[in-house]
This record gives structure tokens, C-alpha cells and sequence, in this order.
């Protein structure tokens, strides 16, 4: 059971656990408005986003390790590769639910993240959920329905594939917590490698135009490699369900992105939901570190996610 955050440096690890989410929910939030400029069918979107996002990523471990990369990939345990596989399905199972459900199911499920992940963590790791946290758990989940109008609905397949995002995602967060004396760089790496070597079959590269491919860079690099990196930094640092609920980000800055690069100008509805999950996270994230749930591991300091870690099962 993990104590309770003390001491200015627990303090500081927690704001630098906060600021890396946020920063990964700000990555992964400019996925609609780079998608809207692609030419290619999904597939190939998939196919080339992973196909950058690994080499991103890989480039990431290689730097900072500085010859021990070969030790890094060595490294990894059941942890790891449970990571790896949670990542992947959360990242195949976004799409599918987007080509079966409607937009609105999927925002929904994703709300239901944060409950997930604090269920998760509170049974497998004795995270306690502070009242504040749940309170700010129920806004923000008020705030994404506000948003969508309600979950809507797409059929099992649709409905099916949004939970099983939502489930992964969380699992994935609350092993990476668990197990924060483990560099989970090769495992977000091996991930991206999974969803490439699914959907390349499936690809059209011959269909990929330059302005295709640079949008992919831009995907792939940026959105999901600079996100996915950012968020193995942060989730070894801060309680899961405090992870999930600032990723909510995510679905509040997406239509702003789209609003300012193709002028589409987001309904009464989302602009008030979207104020309303940001009330959540600034209510989450201001509360005092001495109250927080979790702490910050001594291990950690000083010592980046994609540096070598302990091994661990």
C-alpha cells in the first residue's frame, strides 16, 4: 500500500508527474486536426503513425541511455510486455470503435477512464481514492457528457471496442505505476511496433502523398511518440486515477485545435463541458500533495522512464 506524499521533494515529483500528462494529453489532442489533412484510408494512417512513432520513440531510449539501449530492451519483464500489448489494444480498439460507434459513445468511454483506473489501482495496488479525487472524477465525467450529449450508442462491436480502449488504457497506467521502478521505453516501443506490424499488411503506401507523409511524421512523432513518451514519465509519478483524469484534456483541446485550424466552431455544449472537465482537473490537480493519493518514488529522482530501470516481473 503506497503512503502518503510528504516533504517538498514528494511534492515537486508529484507537479512534474502532473505536468508530463498534461503535456501528453496536449500531444495526443492534435490527432483530429492533423488527421483532417490525410488523403489515405485508415489503415494506412495507422500503419504510417506507428511506423514513426517507433522510430521516434526508439530515438528517444537511444539518447537518453547512451549505449545501454541493447540493456534496456533486455530488460523488460511481464510488466513490460504488458504494457506493450495493453497499449497497442487501446490504440487499435480507438479506431475501431471510431469506424462503429458514434464519436460521442467513444468521448464517453473515455471518461470512464479514471474510474477504471482508480478501480484498478485500488484493488490491485491499495490506491485509496481521496474524496476530492472522486469528486472531481464525477464532474469531469459530467463534463464529457455535456460535451457528446449522452453515450449514444454502436452496437456491440462499437460499445464493445470502446470499453475495451477504456480498459486498456487504464491497465496499462496502473501497471506503469506499479511497477515505476521499471523504464517502460521499450514497452510503449514494442507497442507502436504491434500496431505496425498489424496494419501494414492492411496498408497502401503507394496511396501516401507528401503532404500524407509529413501529416504522418507530424502523427507519429509528435502526437503519438512525443505523447506516449510523456506519459511514461508521468504515470511512475502520480496515483492512476490523477493520470487518467488530466488525459481528459485530451477531448477539451481536440475540437479547440479543430475550431482554430478548419474554423469550425465548437457547439454551446462542448464549450461548456469542456469548462467543466477543466474545473475537474484544476480541482484535482491543485489539491495539497499531503492529502494526495500515492507518492512519488525516491527511486525515481533524478532518473528518466527511458533510462534503464530495475527489472521487475
Amino acid at each position: 500500500m503506497t503512503a502518503a506524499v510528504r516533504g517538498p521533494e514528494d511534492t515537486s515529483l508529484r507537479r512534474r508527474g502532473q505536468i508530463f500528462i498534461a503535456l501528453a494529453a496536449l500531444a495526443w489532442s492534435t490527432a483530429g486536426v492533423l488527421q483532417r489533412g490525410l488523403s489515405i484510408d485508415t489503415t494506412t494512417q495507422l500503419a504510417g503513425r506507428a511506423l514513426f512513432a517507433f522510430v521516434a520513440l526508439f530515438g528517444f531510449v537511444v539518447v537518453f541511455n547512451r549505449g545501454g539501449t541493447v540493456a534496456v530492451f533486455r530488460s523488460m519483464r511481464k510488466a513490460s510486455f504488458a504494457v506493450a500489448i495493453c497499449m497497442a489494444v487501446a490504440s487499435g480498439s480507438f479506431i475501431v470503435a471510431l469506424n462503429h460507434a458514434t464519436v460521442a459513445n467513444v468521448l464517453f468511454m473515455q471518461a470512464v477512464a479514471p474510474v477504471l483506473a482508480a478501480l484498478l489501482a485500488w484493488t490491485a495496488l491499495g490506491e485509496k481514492v481521496s474524496p476530492r479525487t472522486a469528486t472531481a472524477m464525477g464532474i469531469a465525467l459530467l463534463g464529457v457528457a455535456l460535451m457528446v450529449g449522452g453515450a449514444g450508442s454502436g452496437g456491440v462491436i462499437g460499445v464493445g471496442a470502446s470499453f475495451l480502449m477504456t480498459l486498456a488504457f487504464a491497465a496499462a497506467i496502473v501497471i506503469t505505476r506499479h511497477k515505476r521502478e521499471v523504464s517502460m521505453a521499450p514497452a510503449i516501443c514494442l507497442s507502436q511496433l504491434l500496431v505496425l506490424g498489424v496494419f501494414a499488411p492492411l496498408a497502401d503506401p503507394a496511396a501516401v502523398t507528401r503532404r500524407d507523409l509529413g501529416l504522418l511524421v507530424l502523427l507519429g512523432v509528435g502526437q503519438m511518440g512525443l505523447g506516449l513518451a510523456f506519459l511514461t514519465v508521468g504515470a511512475r509519478l502520480i496515483p492512476a486515477a490523477e493520470v487518467a483524469l488530466i488525459t481528459l484534456l485530451e477531448v477539451v483541446l481536440g475540437p479547440l485545435w479543430v475550431w482554430i485550424g478548419y474554423s469550425e466552431t465548437p457547439g454551446l455544449a462542448t464549450v461548456v463541458g469542456g469548462a467543466v472537465v477543466i474545473v475537474a482537473v484544476f480541482l484535482q490537480t491543485t489539491q495539497r500533495a499531503g492529502s494526495s493519493v500515492g507518492s512519488g518514488d525516491p527511486r525515481l529522482t533524478g532518473q528518466s522512464s527511458f533510462e534503464h530501470g530495475t527489472p521487475g516481473n
